[in-house]
């Protein structure tokens, strides 16, 4: 059986931490930002981790 391919547009939007984990940028960053406050739009430039409850499937995605 041949090796699963990984998903190459998932792995660029999400990085593996050191410890494991999926880390990944928020989204609505770019696009009407003047309808957005300031503080909205400082946390949407914090990354974040993957939940818990999409981990597993994003996980077989990045496959290697």
């Amino acid at each position: 059986m041949p090796k699963m391919k990984t998903k190459k547009a998932l792995a660029k939007r999400v990085k593996v931490t050191g410890s494991g984990k999926l880390k990944r940028s928020h989204a609505y960053v770019s696009h009407f930002a003047a309808n957005k406050s300031h503080k909205q739009k400082r946390n949407l430039r914090k990354s974040t981790l993957v939940h818990g409850t999409d981990y597993k499937r994003i996980k077989l995605m990045l496959q290697k």
